[in-house]
Formats: structure tokens, sequence, C-alpha cells
């Protein structure tokens, strides 16, 4: 490895929402919980952004050159094979934003929108924020292992009349990588019943060996006709706080809705700032990114261990993709409220509870592993001396 990433910077005082005092936690809490990375972004990257910083002027902006669109497309095409055309691109400033500006531009208030918990928690509340009705089509859990329960998939869209979907692909938080055939039964079924397609692609980049992300645009080509994939370089390069996503809309149609409504926000030219860094991490953090996930493949072997030996009511659910691990603490027989006094209170932990991504999370937590091993040891340490304590 080139890359060392067990440094640990001191990220308190610094105006970072991972390691603030929210909700009245305690200040001492290790805090594992929000997808945002304790290591630098690529050295590349800063040296970029100090050379536009250097330059002094930070005037409207945006990515005029081709040299953007080039680092993206070459990203995507040696990665997924998926190429890319310049005209599908919509820079947003995040994932978030696209989505809930997707929603109001293709469904009405009071259309069905589909999705598919335990997932993201952002996707619930951008559908009934918007006044749309949220319909849910939950994941099988058995063995260990979620699955898609198609039936009911179809089922829920006929019944409900659903007009858009929002896929989590690679799944936050239960970590599946959907495979080929997967994506495609429930594109087909989507194309059967007239059904819009979000795909929240965001963790694409992090897929463990054995495994392999599809685009799900990419499978055929009237997937890409029904699809808005959304990406960023946001959760691959730590980068969320430049607030810079690239979204590819292949139908032209829907992607002027979907311009249309974006201009009804007020936002206009994109973050120079995160222009500058998306540019260079695609183009030159290929290497970093190759260390990065050894790194937390290690890590995962770390938690894996520790559980199997320490903890064994602790069940890993076992990731297939992303750096955040969904725990299940069933076995403890504890309510997801005392749950969280024994993780807050006796741990000193700050994960994310299984509730907020769904009722079928209960029992569950969510844990980030993308920090230094140290940071983790603790972390794991604290966990099993307050599950001893019980």
């Amino acid at each position: 490895m080139i890359y060392s990433f067990d440094e640990i910077v001191d990220r308190r005082r610094t105006d970072s929402l991972k390691y603030a005092s929210w909700e009245g936690k305690p200040d001492d809490l290790i805090p594992l919980w929000v997808a945002d990375m304790d290591f630098r972004t690529p050295p590349e990257v800063v040296e970029a952004l100090a050379q536009k910083s250097r330059h002094g002027i930070f005037g409207y902006s945006d990515a005029l050159s081709d040299d953007y669109f080039k680092a993206l497309s070459n990203w995507y095409s040696d990665r997924f094979e998926w190429t890319l055309s310049p005209e599908w691109l919509v820079k947003t400033p995040g994932v978030v934003f696209a989505i809930n500006t997707a929603i109001r531009a293709l469904t009405k208030e009071g259309d069905s929108v589909l999705i598919q918990q335990p997932v993201y928690y952002p996707f619930a509340g951008s559908v009934s924020e918007n006044g749309r009705r949220l319909v849910i089509n939950e994941l099988i859990y058995s063995a260990g292992r979620y699955t898609i329960d198609l039936d009911d998939f179809e089922h829920k869209i006929i019944q409900n009349n659903v007009k858009l979907f929002i896929l989590c692909s690679p799944h936050n938080p239960v970590g599946r990588v959907w495979t080929a055939e997967e994506l495609t039964s429930m594109g087909d079924i989507c194309l059967k019943h007239g059904v819009l397609v979000i795909s929240d692609e965001i963790h694409a980049d992090f897929v463990f060996p054995g495994y392999c992300h599809k685009v799900f645009a990419g499978i055929k080509p009237d997937f890409s006709d029904i699809s808005i994939t959304c990406t960023a370089p946001t959760k691959t390069f730590n980068l969320a706080g430049l607030q810079i996503s690239n979204i590819f809309i292949p139908n032209a149609d829907i992607r002027r809705r979907f311009q249309g409504e974006m201009r009804k926000t007020g936002y206009g030219a994109p973050n120079i700032m995160g222009l500058t860094a998306c540019k260079a991490a695609y183009a030159y953090g290929a290497k970093w990114l190759e260390d990065l996930k050894a790194y937390i493949s290690s890590n995962l072997e770390f938690v894996r261990d520790f559980l199997a030996h320490n903890l064994p009511q602790i069940k890993l659910v076992e990731p297939e993709g992303t750096y955040l691990l969904w725990l299940d603490f069933r076995a403890l027989g504890l309510s997801d409220d005392e749950l969280d006094e024994l993780i807050i209170n006796k741990a000193g932990l700050w994960l994310d509870k299984g509730t907020m991504f769904g009722r079928s999370g209960s029992g569950f937590q969510r844990i980030n592993i993308a920090c230094p091993i140290e940071i983790l040891r603790k972390a794991m340490q604290q966990l099993g001396e307050a599950i001893l304590c019980i």
C-alpha cells in the first residue's frame, strides 16, 4: 500500500457534524454513525484544491472544459462498463437533493413512491415531506442475508398504482450488492407497470472481492430510458462537505422535467471547489481508493473476528459492499430504547439505530468502519465490556 490510513486526525472543534454534540448525547462518544470517513481525502485532491485556492478568485463557475466529463466517463467506463453521454449529466449539490427534485418532477402530490426498507432513512422522508404516498416493499431477512420479495414488489406496485421506485444499489444499510438478475427482475416489473426508477448508486465504488456492482441503467437500453442514476465522488473520496453530485438522465423528457424542477429551487452554478475535487479524484484517485478498500476490508475482518470470538450473540450481516455494517443485536433481548441506552451510555458509542431505516430495522444498529483501526478497536472493546455487564 502506498497510502496509510492509520493516522488519527482530530476532527473535534472543526465544525464536523459527525463529531458534534447532538440530541444531548455525551461529548466523549466515539462517533461511528454518519457515512463520513475519518480519512483525509487523496493528497492529489488536496493539491488540486490548494491550487484553486491560490488562484484566489471564486466566481460563478461550471465544468466548462471537457476534462470534467472525461474524468467521469473514464471512471464509469473502466470500472462499470457503462458508457456515458455528455448530455445526460446534470450536476446537483447532493444525491438527496436530486432524489427530492426527481420526486417533485416525476410525480404529483398523492402519488405512490416505493422504497425497500430497511433502507437509507432520507428516502422515506423525501417521499412523505413532498406529499407523496410512501409504499414499502420490505426486504426479506433469512439465514443472515437480505433478498427481495419480488412477488410483494409487483403486488405493491399494482395495488398502489406506484409511479416511482427509489432503488438503493449497493444497498445501505444491509450491504447487498444486487446481482444483474435481481436488478433485471425489478427493472422488468417497473417497465411492465410504467414505473420510473431513481437509482442511488453513491456507494458503487465500495464493493468487496467476489461481488460486482452493475449500473441499473446499463443493464438494458429500456432501463436507461426510465431511470435517473445518482452518483457522487463524495462517499468514495470523503468529499461530502463540498456538495457535488453527478446525476445521469438519458431520457431527454425526464431530464427536461428534472432540470425544470431544479430551477424552481433557485440552484444555479455548482460549487467550484466541488467541481475541482471531483475532477481530481476521478482523474488521480484510483490507487488511493484501491488502498482504502484494502484497509476497510481489514477493518471488516477485525470486526468479524471480534464478534465471533467475543460477542457471538451479535450477528454481523455479512456485507457485499459499502463501509457500513449492519449488526443484529436481537439476541440480547433488549428493546430499541434499551439497546440505545446500552450503546450510548454504557459502551460510549454513537451508532445509527436500526429503526431509523424503517420498522424492520428494530433490533439492529448500523456502524461505520471507515476509520483508523485504533479507533475501531477501542470501540469494539467498549462495546464488549458493556455487553458483558448486562
